[in-house]
This record gives structure tokens, sequence and C-alpha cells, in this order.
């Protein structure tokens, strides 16, 4: 009995590695259709008493990608835009425009040393738009990999709400574990999940959107590009958008611009920390207590980890850590 369930161990041992295999090249692109389902499961579960399962699902694919990608494209293309603008301004000789000239005389004044920072950023970005150039032939082995994988990723949502019920049911007979204790790890892990998506991802978008609105006011070139640096920094625990607004006031102090300068820092300083220290606990509070560290360690593992999708995945992974401990020391005598 023992050889028969070391062989059948042994079986899903391999075939977990194999399955595993076959999805790593699109893992980033799976996670993403799983934090999908999850967001849009409330809405399936209203429409599909009324219009039913399949016609449900259809819609909120379909409204999904209406309400996220196109949106997503259009800011996408503009902040590419608005790069590429940089990047030519920069090549050409325009670093004046940013005000490296003034930075250039207050090091010279300050410290003795003469720089020339515009035609230093300027062989840096030259040297950039080379690389980029010389990797062309993969461009379209690239695109064809992300076509498929946004193929794959629709395809996944749909039948993760169609049949997201069975699923989850077939999860829980086929795991070994009291259904006490799996209800206590799926509510838990429900909380952490809905803590760090709307208390970690809706915030960094709020702080990012409110540093970039200080950024057109005050007049900074190229201020949609610089606010989708400040929305994924912001994302980093501890870090955040002060890299981005923070070099901005400096920018408009050395340039001659000292209220705009001024305003800026005042308006990061106050607005956008306010932000951030008022919205982040009345949310993650209101659906699990979720500690700082935990995103914390979450965010910069999962990104060594998975790439992009861990800033969403890694904190969800060390609070489901947190879940497991927790109910294991609650159920010990019974397990």
């Amino acid at each position: 009995m023992n050889v028969r369930r070391g062989f059948l161990l042994s079986l899903i041992a391999l075939l977990l590695l194999v399955s595993f295999a076959l999805i790593e090249p699109f893992l980033q692109y799976v996670l993403l259709a799983l934090l999908l389902a999850f967001v849009l499961y409330p809405l399936q579960r209203r429409l599909e008493s009324r219009i039913g399962q399949g016609i449900a699902a259809t819609v909120l694919v379909v409204g999904a990608v209406i309400a996220f990608f196109i949106p997503f494209i259009v800011v996408g293309a503009t902040v590419a835009g608005d790069a590429m603008q940089l990047a030519q301004q920069l090549q050409s000789g325009g670093g004046g425009g940013f005000g490296f000239s003034r930075v250039e005389a207050l090091i010279q004044q300050y410290a003795g040393i003469q720089i020339d920072l515009a035609s230093r950023v300027s062989a840096y970005a030259e040297s950039a738009a080379q690389t980029v150039a010389s990797s062309a032939p993969g461009v379209f082995s690239t695109v064809t990999h992300l076509l498929v994988g946004l193929g794959l990723m629709v395809f996944l949502v749909f039948f993760l709400l169609k049949d997201g019920e069975k699923l989850y049911a077939w999860i829980r007979s086929v795991t070994p574990l009291p259904a006490t204790v799996q209800d206590d790890f799926y509510t838990s892990l429900n909380d952490i999940t809905w803590a760090v998506l709307v208390g970690h991802v809706l915030v960094a978008t709020v702080q990012g959107a409110i540093a970039g609105l200080g950024l057109i006011v005050t007049g900074i070139p190229n201020a949609v590009f610089w606010t989708f640096l400040m929305i994924v920094l912001s994302l980093i625990p501890v870090v955040g958008s002060i890299l981005i607004w923070g070099p901005a006031a400096i920018y408009l102090v050395t340039s001659g611009q000292t209220v705009a300068g001024v305003a800026l820092a005042v308006w990061g300083t106050v607005v956008v920390s306010a932000t951030d220290d008022f919205l982040r606990p009345i949310l993650v509070d209101r659906y699990a207590e979720l500690n700082p560290s935990i995103i914390i360690v979450g965010v910069i593992g999962g990104v060594y980890l998975l790439g992009f999708m861990g800033l969403f995945i890694g904190p969800i992974l060390v609070g489901a850590l947190k879940i497991v401990l927790e109910i294991f020391d609650e159920y010990y005598a019974e397990l």
C-alpha cells in the first residue's frame, strides 16, 4: 500500500512539474486572469441569476476589455509618445530645457566640478535607442507572444467566471482538510486578496494620479509619462512617487520657477503623502488586518520571483502563509 501511495504521489509531483513547465511561458497572463476573474466574480454572481452563466461571463469579459484594456492602450500610447519625445529632445541636445544647464552651474559653483549633464544623458539615451534598434528582429516574436498571452488570458477569465464555482468545489473536494479548516482558509484568503488589490493597487493609482496632477499644474514636461512612472513606483512601499515629484520640484526651483517648485514640494509632501496615510489604513483594515511588512516583503520578493505580476501576487502569497500558520496553530489538535 505504501509503495502504491508513493508511486501515486511521485506521479502527481511529476505531472505538476510538467504542467507548470507548460504554463510557465504564459505565467504572467495566467496570474492576471486569476486576479481579473477574482475581481469580476461578484458581478458574475449577480448577472448569472438573470441572464445565465455563459452570457454573463461573455458580457463581463467584453466589458473588462473595453473598461481596462482600451484605456490601458490609450494611456500606454501616450506614455510611449512622451518617452520618445523625451528621448528625442535629449538626443537633439535639448537638455537645457530640462534645467541641466542650471544644475551644471550649481555643481560647478559649489563643488568646483565642471560636468556636462546634457551630453551624458543624451549619450545614455542614444545608447538605449541603439540597443532597442539592434533587438528589432525579436520584436515580431515578442508581439506574437503578447497576442497569444492576451488571448489565453481572455479565455481563462471567461471560463473561470463561467465554471468558477465548479472549480472551487472540486478543489475543496480533493483537499484533504476538514470543511471548517477550508472555510477559514478561503475566507481569510479572500480578505487578504481584497486588501492587497484595494488597499495596495487602488491607493497606488490614486496617489500617483494626484502627484501627476501636481506635475501637470506646475508645467512639468511629459507629465503623463512621469505620472505613469509614479503610479508604478507607488506600488512599491517605502519608495513611492517622491522619486519623481521630488526631483521635479528641484528642477523647477533650479530653472527659476521657485514658486511652482515650492508649491509642487508642498503638494507632494502634504497632499500626496496624506493620501497614502489616510486611504491605505481605511481600505486595508476594511478587508483584512494586513501588516505593512507583508506588503513590503511580498512586493519586493514577488517582483524578483514573478516579474511585474509579483507586485500583486507577492503580498497575497505572503499573506496566505500567514493564514496557513494561524490555521495550523488553531486547528493543530484536529489535524
